[in-house]
């Protein structure tokens, strides 16, 4: 009895220790601190209202509510972002689902395409001067560096020479005909910010991420907005069933197979719903149906990762629920490429991923899944056959390798030159500056743009990703972050060299390809810290520079 209340004695001691009491200087320091903080925090708010409001008049009898209101938002948005770059990329992340719907919202102005550009740059800047003054690198990791560079220079030349040329030398036109308005210089500086603009993004995600606690809160917060997204899009499929909003029934012609804004229903953009003539193509939360079919896709692997990894209970089963949900929309959502490569891609990463081994685990989940799906399939049989007809359809009359050669040896004819035919030149967000083509398939897009030097280029950039992504995955020895790790890798070997449609060109896999290559190189580091609170007495006394 003495030796355990010497103990229990001890241990206090040591928790005392442990734990220690601040005092009264450092609390009254605390309490400055804060208090300094709220004030620059209002100062600067004040300010960034101040000449939003003003900026905004301007822009109201220039050119309306549509170009003052989000102008107002962008002023205080750019102002907050760049004071706090971590809230900045948390808010960025959380915008990047959810943006079309806002867009439609706000009167669909062409400035709100680009509304969450206004969370990330400034937030990199902020990082930029950061990395600077600790002497941290922006390129992370640094076996990219050479390939971005390579690829960088390339895509800087087809700007300099084809875009610069075009804009400077425009092509001669006949008598009659009247050259159409355009700014290729403008155009090949969009067309390099949807190329290469967000590979800064594996930095942030990298220096975001401080210790276990934000890899968690990421983690999860990814699955939170995927389950909203998915609850959203169902409604708005029972919205369209139940007659609530017309959709494109009753239309006539082609109409009936077009995705138009008109038909839109409360949340997303463009959309077709013609159940008479077998079609649905739904945007769920996003501006296109296209967009949120790659949505879908991308969730498959985050939804996965944390269903199998996530320490609390809980929080997988959260997962695994936004993963049903996920799988549910792909089928509602009249999407083939999502109805196929959802399941296809679980299936890759039950094997990849090794968690179908894990029998404990993933038996219950394995019969759970099948349960809920087989349900579904028995109780609405006529939307699987419809959408089956619809994917085999479509694959006998235009099988995809057969398309994407086709995109291939088109664009390898008409591209311009090695420089390729200007940056932008085949980029959707960059038509307002001009005319551009339709390239449907992500490298024949990226051969017409920047020529077989930027193609090979950026090929040579993914390449080392995907293999030092490879590499930093297979060396941590933690069971959950290890696993975790495998889902990012699979995503990120599936993305860098998947060419049917543009993923890499449009949200969210834009962002998500070089944000999450960023949490998978800061895994191995969150690995040591867990060692390191493990083992108390041989943790280093040193406090990481690495954060923002």
């Amino acid at each position: 009895m003495p030796k355990s209340k010497s103990k229990s004695q001890k241990s206090k001691k040591q928790a005392e220790k442990e734990t220690p009491t601040l005092s009264l200087k450092e609390q009254l320091a605390q309490k400055r601190k804060a208090a300094q903080a709220l004030k620059e925090f209002t100062s600067l708010l004040s300010t960034a209202t101040f000449v939003g409001v003003f900026f905004g008049m301007i822009l109201f009898f220039v050119a309306g509510i549509k170009a003052a209101v989000p102008g107002v938002l962008g002023i205080l948005i750019m102002s907050l972002s760049y004071k706090y770059p971590r809230q900045a990329l948390y808010a960025f992340i959380i915008y990047v689902p959810v943006g079309g719907t806002i867009t439609y919202y706000l009167g669909n102005s062409p400035i709100l395409q680009l509304a969450k550009d206004a969370f990330y740059i400034p937030a990199l800047i902020g990082l930029w001067q950061t990395c600077r003054k600790q002497g941290l690198p922006l390129i992370i990791p640094q076996g990219i560096k050479i390939p971005f560079y390579i690829v960088l220079g390339c895509s800087l030349l087809t700007l300099l020479f084809i875009n610069g040329g075009q804009q400077f030398n425009p092509p001669s036109l006949g008598l009659l005909e009247k050259a159409p308005p355009e700014i290729p210089v403008g155009m090949g500086i969009l067309g390099l910010k949807v190329f290469l603009g967000y590979v800064p993004l594996i930095a942030c995600a990298y220096y975001l991420i401080r210790d276990k606690r934000d890899f968690l809160f990421l983690s999860r917060l990814q699955i939170v907005l995927t389950l909203i997204c998915c609850v959203l899009g169902f409604i708005q499929y029972l919205l369209l069933l139940t007659g609530v909003c017309q959709g494109t029934r009753g239309l006539e012609g082609d109409a009936l197979f077009r995705a138009t804004l008109e038909a839109r229903c409360y949340f997303g953009g463009a959309l077709v719903y013609s159940p008479e003539e077998g079609i649905i193509r739904l945007p769920g939360t996003f501006v296109a149906p296209w967009q949120w079919a790659w949505f879908l896709i991308a969730s498959t692997f985050f939804t996965f990762a944390t269903g199998f990894t996530d320490p609390s209970i809980k929080w997988r089963l959260v997962g695994l629920g936004s993963l049903v949900a996920v799988v549910i929309n792909a089928v509602i959502s009249g999407q083939r490429i999502a109805l196929a490569l959802v399941p296809t891609c679980f299936v890759i990463l039950l094997l990849l991923t090794g968690q179908i081994a894990n029998l404990k685990r993933f038996i219950p989940i394995g019969v759970g899944l099948a349960l809920i799906l087989g349900i579904a399939m028995v109780t609405n049989p006529d939307v699987v056959q419809q959408r089956t007809e619809s994917f085999t359809g479509r694959w006998e009359a235009s099988p995809p390798q057969d398309f994407i050669i086709q995109q291939f040896e088109e664009n390898w004819k008409n591209v311009d030159g090695p420089l390729g035919s200007g940056l932008g030149r085949a980029t959707n967000s960059a038509r307002a500056m001009g005319k551009t083509k339709l390239v449907e398939t992500y490298y024949p897009k990226v051969l017409y743009e920047v020529g077989i030097f930027g193609v090979l280029g950026f090929l040579g950039l993914v390449t080392s990703l995907t293999i030092i992504s490879f590499k930093t995955y297979r060396s941590i020895k933690n069971r959950n972050f290890r696993s975790y790790g495998a889902a990012l890798w699979v995503f990120i070997l599936f993305i860098s060299y998947n060419t049917y449609y543009y993923p890499l060109d449009v949200d969210p896999v834009a962002v998500y390809y070089w944000f999450y290559a960023g949490v998978l190189f800061k895994l191995p580091e969150l690995e040591r810290q867990d060692n390191e609170d493990a083992n108390p007495e041989q943790k280093k006394q040193k406090k990481s520079l690495k954060t923002i």
